[in-house]
């Protein structure tokens, strides 16, 4: 019955949520460095406690000498083993047990969990984190379980079709930015890794001050902002997270690379480019453009490739968002014997009309409306508001984006598509890549 009672309250709630309205939030920061951020919404008997680190697969566990890759998506998943208060394995049954449902994800930039509860159920949202924060058990038994469980998933992503495509693009596009190794990390590097590294990783990354806290939905201000003193103000403050990573060289000449996946029978095209990362606004301008070039059925390189010359299955551009660097990125499966070089030439023709012609007025109002319908539904529920709600703090330094980010859109004209085409999307910035079955003698 909980589980029904809180299905119907988060419909009811996307239905309110969906107006668009103003997202009004509060803030405030507790003695130890924990940002929090509430935001209160009584339409719906729900609550989420969620909590946003500043720390990603981009943050090297390990020593200068001997650094690990993959720390932080490890703890996304070594964080859930318990606490000195939560035996192990329980932490994902209290859950459940309690009406509630939980996620975590972890991308190159930061690491996110919450937990969605019927709004009776606060304080143990609250607890909960608090106690992933305040004092997890970090042991062997631990990091020994869930290293086979970072592998299994690493062979289930991995070996599925079209699998390694991030991990090549960041290979292929980075030399000294630790964005150019995966996120899940490489299996060696957990294997070499010691206990006491984990330990001091969490030290390092796992502090109040390194991180903000969201609690939202049905919820009393006052009376929360009392639980969350309650349960974080004994969390002692972490060092402060230093970062300097190397800078990038512009590419300036195409480079040309092959990557091989036994898992796949048809070939892939893919073209990439390292452009700013996702506070910019080129960024957003960028964003544009891959939806102009792929966003749908519609638009301009499924209509040409897919379905008017039938020279590919699928085709897509992507502008994948990170801090320091975006990827942007075109990918496309030849139909039959069409030669990836011709798939190629077909998007670049389209690339060179937007640096040469305006796009049409209509075409760029049909972005702005599927822009703003995109700004509407990130936040059309509570899970959505309160991701947003970290990311915009954390990661744009800037919380009320939740509310004026559709205006930076909305601000791009034709000749900002126009003149950012030109400064970013020539083949001499770009690393062309051909994404090639592997045969046995490969």
């Amino acid at each position: 019955m909980k589980n029904y009672l809180l299905a119907l309250a988060s419909l009811l709630l996307i239905s309110h949520q969906a107006k668009g309205q103003e997202v009004k939030f509060e803030e405030f920061d507790l003695d130890n460095g924990l940002h929090v951020i509430l935001h209160q919404d009584n339409t719906a008997p729900v609550v989420i406690t969620s909590v946003m680190y500043d720390v990603g697969g981009k943050d090297f566990g390990g020593t200068a000498d001997a650094p690990r890759t993959g720390f932080a998506h490890f703890f996304e998943h070594l964080l859930f083993e318990g606490s000195e208060n939560i035996a192990r394995g329980e932490f994902m049954k209290i859950i459940p047990a309690n009406g509630g449902r939980f996620n975590a994800n972890t991308s190159q930039d930061r690491t996110y969990y919450y937990e969605l509860f019927p709004s009776n159920k606060l304080e143990l949202g609250l607890w909960l984190e608090s106690e992933r924060m305040l004092h997890p058990v970090i042991d062997q038994v631990g990091v020994d379980t869930q290293n086979e469980v970072v592998k299994e998933e690493k062979r289930q992503r991995y070996e599925s079709p079209y699998g390694k495509i991030f991990e090549t693009l960041g290979a292929n596009l980075f030399e000294v930015h630790p964005y150019k190794h995966p996120n899940i990390g490489y299996a060696e590097d957990l294997d070499a890794s010691t206990l006491e590294e984990f330990n001091t990783y969490f030290k390092d990354y796992y502090g109040p001050n390194n991180a903000v806290l969201i609690v939202a939905g049905d919820i009393d201000t006052a009376k929360t902002k009392e639980l969350v003193k309650k349960y974080f103000s004994e969390v002692k403050r972490g060092p402060d997270v230093v970062r300097n990573f190397p800078k990038e060289q512009p590419i300036t000449e195409t480079k040309k690379a092959q990557a091989f996946d036994k898992n796949i029978q048809i070939p892939a095209i893919l073209a990439a480019y390292r452009t700013p990362g996702f506070g910019t606004r080129d960024a957003y301008i960028l964003d544009m453009i891959s939806t102009y070039l792929s966003g749908g059925k519609s638009s301009v390189l499924y209509k040409k490739l897919v379905d008017e010359q039938k020279q590919a299955l699928q085709v897509a551009a992507v502008n994948i968002p990170q801090m320091d660097y975006n990827i942007f990125a075109m990918f496309a499966l030849p139909l039959g014997e069409v030669p990836l070089d011709t798939l190629l030439t077909e998007i670049d023709e389209e690339i060179v009309k937007m640096q040469n012609e305006l796009i049409t007025e209509r075409e760029h109002q049909k972005l702005i409306n599927q822009f703003e319908n995109q700004f509407v539904n990130a936040n059309s529920n509570i899970e959505g508001i309160a991701s947003s709600l970290a990311t915009y703090y954390l990661l744009y330094g800037d919380v009320n984006l939740i509310n004026k980010e559709i205006d930076i859109y909305r601000s791009i004209t034709r000749e900002d598509i126009q003149a950012v085409a030109k400064k970013y999307l020539s083949p001499n910035q770009r690393v062309e890549i051909e994404y090639l079955p592997q045969n046995d003698e490969q």
